[in-house]
């Protein structure tokens, strides 16, 4: 079964082609990653490549409470201990690096500024956890943010470059850029948002692409490419992601661009199990004969359908997202064919080892574990 077979990662080795996908799990007090979240990541080292949740280059970035960071001498070091607990166990670890753009709140920003974005527009709809009026941890509609200068541009891409550098110094195997879910990179991607007049937006395709390409470039000239991968959701509608007229031919001149640049990998994260407009097979096909590098795919798979997407040449590596929360030994019960736990969504993001570290590895009896770890 190829997805049980190792794979060369631009010179990394991982045993399999399984893959833990970026997942926001809301555990980090002060945004520092802690003991429990190195025990988190440690409990799931059997993955392929490990792919952290999100972390957030800046302040500016931030758009959830509770998310970690490395952009402080304390986030890093809290990060060391994770990869060090993943390296300890076997396990090969990347970073995902984001900014979310305009979907955050004043609450977040330092000094309560605008958050900032390609044009200034409110994603309608959207919702950062952030605080409410009376000061408490909530959902609450995002901000209207402010489009970011020419000037500020190199800011925001030097932010990316400085994590990127941390996330080396902290002992991670590699970085992945953040450019789907409706953030910042896909703000300028996205025509019918990125109506700038200068050489980041426009109608230009190319323009609209500048800004992750140049990221992208100035990342992997300071860590090598074969350090450095992104995650794109094309199609994605999250946070107020609108259609555009040149959709696809968007997406594909990126895979083109991203082709030549020998990078670690794309990771395409297709959302139609979040009720969103999927990646049809057509295009996965059309992306996978532009795009020649390594290719990662995650979106609602099982065991059977990940096989069948590697034995069609569809991609390389599979990732899977929830399936590891309640299954920290999701590869072993793949293999074996065991039962899958099912994830306590009431448990995903309040806080503490509930529902985070204390889903037990299979001990060969009935699936049904606990009520708390069956709850759907």
């Amino acid at each position: 079964m190829r997805l049980f077979e190792p794979f060369d990662l631009a010179g990394l080795q991982p045993p399999n082609r399984i893959v833990m996908a970026p997942m926001t799990r809301s555990r980090a007090i002060n945004t520092v990653p802690d003991d429990l979240t190195a025990l988190y990541y440690r409990q799931r080292a059997g993955a392929g490549l490990i792919v952290t949740e999100g972390s957030q280059i800046s302040v500016e970035g931030r758009g959830y409470l509770f998310a970690p960071g490395i952009h402080s001498a304390e986030q890093v070091a809290g990060w060391r201990r994770v990869t060090e607990a993943v390296h300890e166990a076997g396990g090969r670890i990347f970073i995902q690096l984001g900014h979310v753009g305009r979907v955050s709140h004043r609450s977040l920003q330092h000094k309560r500024e605008s958050p900032v974005s390609s044009v200034s527009r409110t994603a309608a709809g959207a919702t950062a956890y952030a605080y409410d009026p009376s000061g408490a941890p909530a959902a609450v509609p995002v901000s209207r943010p402010r489009s970011l200068t020419t000037f500020e541009v190199a800011r925001v891409k030097n932010d990316f470059l400085r994590a990127a550098e941390s996330a080396v110094a902290a002992g991670f195997d590699g970085v992945e850029l953040h450019g789907a879910n409706g953030y910042l990179m896909e703000q300028f991607i996205n025509g019918a948002l990125n109506t700038r007049n200068d050489v980041y937006g426009g109608f230009r395709i190319a323009n609209r692409l500048r800004f992750v390409l140049e990221t992208i470039d100035e990342v992997s000239a300071a860590i090598g490419p074969s350090m450095t991968g992104i995650r794109l959701s094309p199609f994605g509608r999250l946070n107020s992601m609108a259609p555009f007229s040149d959709e696809e031919e968007t997406w594909l001149a990126l895979a083109c661009e991203l082709s030549s640049r020998r990078l670690a990998y794309v990771h395409l994260n297709d959302q139609w199990t979040l009720g969103h407009p999927n990646m049809t097979r057509d295009f996965r096909a059309r992306f996978r004969k532009v795009y020649s590098g390594t290719l990662m795919m995650a979106g609602g798979f099982g065991k059977a359908s990940a096989e069948n997407a590697l034995a069609l040449g569809l991609a390389d590596l599979i990732a899977f997202g929830s399936p590891f929360i309640a299954n920290p030994d999701l590869v072993e019960r793949l293999w074996r064919g065991y039962p899958l736990a099912r994830v306590d969504h009431t448990t995903l993001y309040e806080g503490g080892p509930k529902g985070y570290t204390d889903y037990p590895a299979y001990q060969g009896t009935s699936p049904d574990l606990s009520a708390t770890q069956l709850a759907s």
